[in-house]
C-alpha cells in the first residue's frame, strides 16, 4: 500500500476522424483514414489528491484485426465498443493501486469483454487479443499519466520501490524478487532519439517520379526529397513477401536513393540503417533466408545495412511453429504482431525469434514490463509505433527515450496523418519535425508523460 497509489473516479473517450496525406500501404494492406480516440482519466491518490491523465490511439483494425470473413465497417465499432467497455470496467475498479498492477489484474477482464463483444456480433472471426490491448491502450495510458500528475512526478519516476507496492517477481518469476520496472530504466530523457522513416509500399523513391497527383502541401513527396529535408539515416522498408524480385528491387532502390542524397549533403559514409518488415506476407522463414541471401548478392551495402527484419511469417506462432533460427543466424528477427503476453514472448525466442518490438499501442504497463525482462536476459528490443499521431506520439518517443532499443523511434504520422498533430507540433516541434535524423526531447516537461496538455490547443483537452 503506497501513498501515490490511485482511486479511478472517470475515465471518457473522444473520437476523431483522421484522413491520411497519402495512402499508406503495409503488407497486403491501403490505409487512407482510421478513426482516433483520446481517453482521460480522472483520479485521485490515497492523500486526497485529483488530477486528470490523457492518452490517445488510433483504432487500427487494419493492423489488429485483419479478417478475410469480418469486414472493415464491422470491425471498427467492435473495437469502439470495447473501449467503451474498458473505460466503463476502468471506471468501476474498486480501491487503489499503481497503474501497473491495475493492467495486469484486468488483463482477463479486457480478454474476455473482445470474446463477448465478437459473439454478441456473431462474428465468424473473434476479435484478436492484439485488437483488445489496442483498445485499451489509450485508457491504460491515460492512467499512467495521470498517476504522474497526481502525485506531482513524472510518469518514468513512479515504476520504483517507492511507488509500486509489488515487485516484478509478481509477473517475471522468482529471479526478479526486489526488482522494479525503474531499475531498467534511464533516470531522464535522452535529448535526441533516432528517426525511422517509413518507406510504404506506395510511396515514390525519386523527386522526378512525383506528378500532380501529388499533395501540394509544402511537404516532399518523394523519399529522395523526405531523406534531404530531413537528413534521415534509419528506415523502415514495407515489403510484399510474396514477390522476390520486387522485394528485392525495392530494398536495393532505397538504398540507391538513400546513398545518392547522402553524397549531395556530404554524408557519404554515414551508418544507414534498415527494417525490412514484410506484415506477416512470407509463407515460410525459407523466403526470408532466400531474399537476404539474394541481397547480399546484389548490394552488400545494402544488406550490411538492414539492421534487423520485423515479423515476416503470420502472427500465430502455433499454427507452424516455423523455425526461425536459421532467419537470424543472418539477421536478427523481431516479433510485433506475435507478441500480445509474455507467453507469446518465451514461445519466440524457443523458436528462433532474437526479440520484440514494443509499441505503446500494446500498453504502456505490459511495454514496461517486456523491457525489465529484456534488459535483464539481453534481449533486443525495439520502440515502434502505430502511426501514432498527437500525444500518443508524444508518449512513445518518450518510451524510446528513457529505454535502450535497438535504434530509435518510428515516427509515422510525421508523413502520412501530419494534420493530425498540429495542436501538438505547436508545443513539440522537436517531435513532429525531424532534423538531421533525429526527434528531440526537450519539450517533454512536467509531470505525467509531459505532454504539456495545458498548452496544447486541442479543443478536448479545454473541455
Amino acid at each position: 500500500m503506497k501513498d501515490t497509489d490511485i482511486r479511478i473516479l472517470e475515465v471518457e473517450h473522444y473520437y476523431s476522424f483522421e484522413k491520411a496525406r497519402t495512402p499508406l500501404k503495409f503488407g497486403a494492406v491501403v490505409i487512407e483514414d482510421m478513426p482516433f480516440v483520446h481517453v482521460r482519466a480522472r483520479v485521485e491518490n490515497r492523500r486526497g489528491q485529483v488530477a486528470e491523465g490523457w492518452g490517445a490511439i488510433f483504432v487500427a483494425d487494419f493492423w489488429a484485426f485483419p479478417s478475410k470473413v469480418v469486414p472493415h465497417e464491422e470491425r471498427v465499432p467492435a473495437m469502439q465498443e470495447v473501449i467503451a467497455r474498458y473505460c466503463r470496467l476502468l471506471s468501476s475498479y474498486p480501491g487503489y493501486a499503481h497503474p501497473v498492477d491495475i493492467f495486469f489484474e484486468l488483463e482477463p477482464e479486457l480478454a474476455r469483454i473482445g470474446q463477448e463483444v465478437s459473439q454478441e456480433r456473431g462474428f465468424a472471426e473473434p476479435l484478436p487479443f492484439l485488437a483488445s490491448l489496442v483498445c485499451a491502450s489509450a485508457a491504460d495510458a491515460a492512467l499512467h499519466d495521470a498517476f504522474g500528475k497526481v502525485n506531482g512526478i513524472s510518469t518514468y519516476e513512479g515504476y520504483g520501490a517507492e511507488q509500486m507496492s509489488y515487485d516484478l517477481s509478481k509477473y517475471l518469476g522468482p529471479s526478479y524478487k526486489g526488482r522494479y520496472p525503474g531499475d531498467y530504466l534511464r533516470s531522464a530523457y535522452l535529448p535526441r532519439v533516432p528517426v525511422f522513416h517509413l518507406v510504404g509500399g506506395l510511396d515514390k523513391l525519386w523527386e522526378s517520379e512525383v506528378d500532380e497527383t501529388d499533395p501540394q502541401d509544402g511537404l516532399p513527396n518523394s523519399l529522395e526529397a523526405w531523406v534531404e529535408r530531413d537528413g534521415l539515416t534509419c528506415l523502415k522498408v514495407k515489403l510484399r513477401g510474396t514477390d522476390l524480385e520486387w522485394d528485392l528491387e525495392r530494398m536495393v532502390e532505397v538504398h540507391r536513393v538513400v546513398e545518392a542524397v547522402h553524397e549531395r549533403l556530404g554524408m557519404a559514409g554515414t551508418p544507414i540503417y534498415y527494417s525490412a518488415d514484410m506484415n506477416e506476407q512470407c509463407e515460410s522463414p525459407e523466403y526470408l533466408v532466400e531474399w537476404l541471401e539474394k541481397l547480399r548478392e546484389r548490394s552488400p551495402r545494402a544488406f550490411q545495412s538492414v539492421l534487423y527484419v520485423e515479423q515476416p511469417t503470420e502472427r500465430d506462432l502455433l499454427a507452424h511453429r516455423f523455425d526461425m533460427h536459421p532467419v537470424s543466424a543472418i539477421k536478427p528477427v523481431i516479433l510485433d504482431e506475435s507478441l500480445t503476453s509474455l507467453r507469446d514472448m518465451e514461445l519466440g525466442l524457443e523458436l528462433g525469434w532474437t526479440g520484440i518490438a514494443l509499441k505503446t499501442c500494446k500498453c504502456q504497463s505490459a511495454d514496461v514490463v517486456y523491457i525489465a525482462k529484456c534488459e535483464e536476459e539481453h534481449i533486443p528490443y525495439t520502440v515502434q509505433d502505430l502511426t501514432n499521431p498527437g500525444i500518443a506520439l508524444v508518449q512513445s518517443v518518450g518510451l524510446a527515450a528513457r529505454c535502450r532499443p535497438l535504434m530509435g523511434v518510428e515516427a509515422n504520422s510525421c508523413q502520412f496523418f501530419p494534420a493530425a498533430s498540429d495542436p501538438e507540433a505547436q508545443v513539440h516541434p522537436g517531435i513532429f519535425r525531424r532534423r538531421d535524423g533525429h526527434l528531440t526531447t526537450e519539450s517533454i516537461q512536467g509531470p505525467g508523460f509531459g505532454y504539456q496538455i495545458e498548452r496544447i490547443p486541442r479543443e478536448i483537452f479545454r473541455q
